[in-house]
């Protein structure tokens, strides 16, 4: 039987290329309180925000994650950045007939890096130790890391359009998706309105790409960061009864990873919450997301804000409307 968590998509509604203009995305407007689906574009947004609500951002930059190395025998094989976990050591994802031990060179335009495989972790990745301890040494021979659903490979454009307009912090392997419509000019408009915008710090991790077979299994830990100043903003909207309206599924994860008695506690730390139905939402008063892939976290988790039923509905409207899915999709704004 179909559910929301295993709906059917039509993969010509997977979005291979991004808009050319962000903001002229579709969106689609879920009110929670009585149901009704709208339909409109995505610049209109700042109709459906007040002054008082308070914007919160992700402002965590995707990192050129992907490097194609060459083996001493010639073979190739692709390197996937995760993080960096000591001097010179990264957790990576390798694809390729790997050994422990073999080192691979990584060649751009002007020069050469190398690293070496030196063993395989219990959660399936790789350490791997480079020749260079200079982190933008490393991401100059590297490319945008595209998710796997969009069948091409990485283009010059991608390296702008993946990437939110207010991106900062280098870390992600995974744009949060959700800011990618957002333009300079939109976010200026939603301020001259009276509404707070603030940023706070969600590296998207592997964790992002992982398809859920139950809801027994483990989401994976990625790092966050809440300043003390964009706390006190974010609490005293909520005392004095404005919205907080979360841009991204991996803001609402953040916020309500950092609540204490219902108030917003500063942060610097790992989070592994997974937010699935039956979750109370303590901070986060409405939702801008894109459309999710079956069975991923991020489904669990607009279901759990919600309901899986106004979920289902919405998903059978957005395909029976032909949006555009995934990451370089439309827009869905729960409120």
């Amino acid at each position: 039987m179909e559910t929301i968590f295993n709906y059917y998509l039509p993969e010509e509604l997977i979005a291979q290329h991004p808009l050319q203009e962000r903001e002229k995305a579709r969106l689609m407007v879920l009110d929670r309180g009585n149901g009704a689906i709208k339909e409109g574009v995505f610049w209109e947004i700042d109709n459906y925000l007040k002054a008082g609500d308070t914007l919160v951002l992700n402002n965590s930059k995707v990192i050129p994650a992907r490097l194609k190395g060459i083996k001493n025998t010639g073979g190739k094989v692709e390197i996937f950045l995760l993080k960096k976990i000591e001097p010179y050591r990264w957790e990576v994802l390798l694809r390729g007939n790997i050994k422990q031990g073999q080192e691979y060179t990584i060649t751009n335009e002007a020069d050469t890096i190398s690293a070496r495989v030196l063993e395989k972790t219990d959660k399936g990745s790789y350490i791997a130790e480079f020749d260079t301890d200079d982190q933008s040494d490393i991401f100059r021979h590297g490319e945008t890391p595209l998710p796997p659903y969009i069948k091409r490979a990485s283009e010059k454009g991608d390296k702008t359009f993946y990437q939110t307009v207010y991106a900062e912090k280098d870390g992600s392997v995974a744009a949060p998706t959700a800011g990618l419509h957002f333009t300079n000019g939109l976010l200026d408009t939603i301020r001259e309105k009276g509404i707070n915008i603030v940023c706070l710090t969600l590296h998207i991790g592997w964790a992002s790409f992982k398809i859920l077979r139950n809801e027994a299994q483990s989401v994976g830990e990625e790092y966050m960061e809440i300043s003390e100043e964009n706390a006190h903003i974010i609490n005293r909207t909520k005392r004095e009864k404005g919205r907080v309206i979360a841009v991204g599924t991996s803001v609402v994860r953040a916020l309500e990873s950092s609540v204490k008695e219902d108030i917003i506690i500063p942060a610097c730390k790992h989070t592994d919450l997974f937010i699935k139905p039956g979750v109370k939402f303590r901070i986060v008063d409405a939702l801008i997301t894109n459309f999710h892939l079956p069975s991923s976290t991020h489904l669990y988790l607009v279901c759990a804000f919600a309901g899986t039923s106004l979920m289902k509905k919405a998903y059978k409207t957005a395909v029976e409307e032909r949006y555009r899915f995934y990451s370089y999709g439309d827009a869905m704004l729960i409120i």
